[in-house]
């Protein structure tokens, strides 16, 4: 999985690509580099307000990437935010972004099986496009219940197995072939939660809506724009996206976003 986030430019040339920037480096003028999911910012602002986030609440993003939905729950919602992913190059991006722009936003490597805090630290955990590497869902969705505080949200926006049998078009964003990649079916994920101590609040069905963001002119500019996915996953992200979009198509892929309160764990 590491070396599939590492096709890239160097993490030196994108550092030095942000100490550059100059001006505007709000959440909406990082998005199309530090958005790092489908839907885009538009999914991020959803499903923040789906979660109904307070300010100075304490808040976990899992897998944060180079940091995009936790600067923005920082800033636009007066959150206090840490984010964790696997990658140290993402972290040392995340950490530049947040300098950079100013958002105070605590990063570090971390993997989201292992968490070094304590029981009930935060008052929401979310996740955007985490789980599609990890195969241990039970192991994962365990530990975000742990340092969930009882009566904590968790807000999740994910790719899931969709409701056509098949194999996937690959590479897409997430992996390079089957071995790296770990979708589950909605219906197993809404089974699952519940016994790793979690309530269902809302769920919705994001399929469409994601299959109308790869759809748009946009999805597919003629040249690489100067911020953009291409920088952390290479040039074959076009690729990606269009395999994505037709696994999207064929019902082979499926999206969610939903939130959940914590509870006692069964079994």
């Amino acid at each position: 999985m590491s070396e599939h986030y590492r096709r890239g430019e160097s993490l030196e040339a994108i550092l030095a690509n942000i100490d550059a920037l100059s001006g505007d480096l709000s959440p909406d003028s990082l998005a199309p580099l530090d958005q790092f999911h489908s839907g885009g910012l538009v999914a991020t602002r959803e499903l923040a307000r789906l979660a109904a986030i307070k300010p100075g609440e304490q808040i976990l993003d899992a897998g944060c990437g180079i940091g995009g939905p936790a600067r923005l729950l920082a800033a636009e919602h007066g959150a206090r935010v840490r984010g964790v992913d696997l990658s140290g190059d993402y972290i040392a991006i995340a950490r530049a972004l947040s300098k950079k722009s100013g958002i105070a936003v605590e990063f570090e490597q971390a993997d989201a099986l292992k968490l070094s805090f304590g029981d009930g630290t935060f008052d929401l955990v979310w996740t955007q496009h985490a789980s599609m590497n990890i195969a241990d869902k039970t192991g994962l969705y365990r530990e975000l219940r742990r340092v969930l505080r009882p009566g904590g949200r968790f807000v999740f926006h994910d790719l899931l197995a969709g409701e056509t049998p098949g194999a996937l078009q690959f590479p897409v964003p997430w992996a390079d072939g089957p071995r790296e990649s770990h979708l589950i079916a909605a219906k197993d994920l809404r089974q699952l939660l519940p016994r790793c101590g979690f309530r269902e609040i809302l769920w919705q069905d994001r399929t469409a809506a994601t299959l109308a963001f790869f759809d748009r002119p946009a999805a597919t500019p003629a040249a690489p724009p100067p911020l953009g996915i291409h920088l952390l996953l290479g040039p074959d992200f076009p690729r990606m996206a269009a395999n994505l979009r037709e696994n999207l198509r064929e019902g082979r892929v499926g999206a969610a976003m939903a939130v959940y309160a914590a509870a006692p764990m069964q079994g």
